[in-house]
């Protein structure tokens, strides 16, 4: 009897699902599914999750990439800053309760960083480093083809070092941040400010600002959009450089909606990572890219972590 993998990627409004066959060539998607909507993110998922169970296959395993922090060994999800109903949720029994079949849940952060590393931007690296910055930002790290989880399965929240000690509020409730001074709110917040202090910009008129305007406007020429990416890479890049220092990976990928300002925000955290690592040598044959699967990182992350389940029972 063929089998299938449902795998997942939860966000705070989208939701995607998707099947892939079980087998050993490139993964093809056979149904997908991406929603948003007024309903329960729990009940939204368990739903589509649903939809797209074939009726005559054999489900090998469900796998979730979630926002965290969240314990992949237990199931559980502590808190998800976007999804304010989910603390301390046993999501992987719950989802063992509806459908019996394995499930596993993974960070969404740490998953696309597997799934960059199995199907991406990360062939053929043994050893790589995963940065989201989108709303938030997140991380993954690689090490000698292992995935870092750490002992309860926290590690690699790359976004939450302290850049500005006593700086501006993180949304994790602590100060100085990289997420507090580097994501899309912060573009957005500081491009506000600058605005309002009589900087001329073609957002001028615009309230509220997204990082996506800015994004945008920095694409169309905008200085002062220029610049408030720019300041968000260099944040970046001065944390990437301790990450070299502490990971030695041979790839960083950047992910997430402002790495869509390429060189825009490539240029500038290259600058500021080449000006703060210790030793040139950590340079050595390090590529610095953007993610190779898009939207579809969390999806295919989670696809990796089915894979290696089921790698795990043969």
């Amino acid at each position: 009897m063929a089998k299938s993998f449902i795998v997942a990627d939860v966000g705070g409004t989208h939701i995607r699902v998707a099947r892939f066959p079980v087998q050993s060539q490139k993964p093809t998607v056979v149904k997908r599914i991406n929603t948003v909507g007024p309903d329960s993110p729990h009940d939204r998922l368990l739903n589509l999750i649903a939809k797209v169970i074939p009726n005559n296959e054999e489900i090998a395993a469900i796998t979730v990439a979630a926002p965290g922090p969240l314990d992949p060994f237990a199931g559980m999800v502590y808190e998800a800053p976007n999804i304010p109903s989910w603390v301390n949720l046993p999501l992987r029994k719950l989802i063992e309760d509806q459908f019996h079949v394995p499930v596993a849940i993974g960070n969404d952060a740490n998953l696309a960083a597997l799934g960059e590393w199995r199907f991406g931007a990360g062939i053929g690296h043994r050893s790589l480093i995963y940065i989201t910055v989108s709303t938030g930002i997140g991380g993954g790290v690689i090490i000698e083809n292992q995935l870092l989880l750490g002992e309860r399965g926290l590690a690699a929240e790359l976004g939450h070092i302290t850049i500005i000690p006593d700086g501006p509020l993180c949304g994790c409730g602590q100060r100085g941040h990289l997420e507090a001074v580097a994501a899309g709110p912060a573009i957005a917040s500081w491009m506000e400010q600058e605005i309002s202090q009589g900087i001329p910009s073609s957002l001028s008129d615009r309230k509220p600002i997204t990082a996506k305007d800015v994004a945008e406007a920095a694409n169309q020429g905008d200085e002062l959009a220029k610049a408030a990416i720019a300041r968000s890479a260099t944040y970046v890049g001065t944390a990437v450089a301790d990450f070299l220092h502490i990971f030695n990976p041979t790839l960083v990928i950047i992910g997430g909606g402002v790495s869509q300002s390429g060189e825009d925000f490539l240029n500038p955290l290259r600058t500021a990572m080449n000006e703060h690592v210790m030793s040139k040598h950590y340079l050595d044959n390090l590529t610095l890219t953007i993610s190779a699967l898009g939207d579809d990182v969390g999806l295919m992350g989670a696809l990796a972590l089915a894979e290696t389940l089921n790698h795990s029972k043969t």
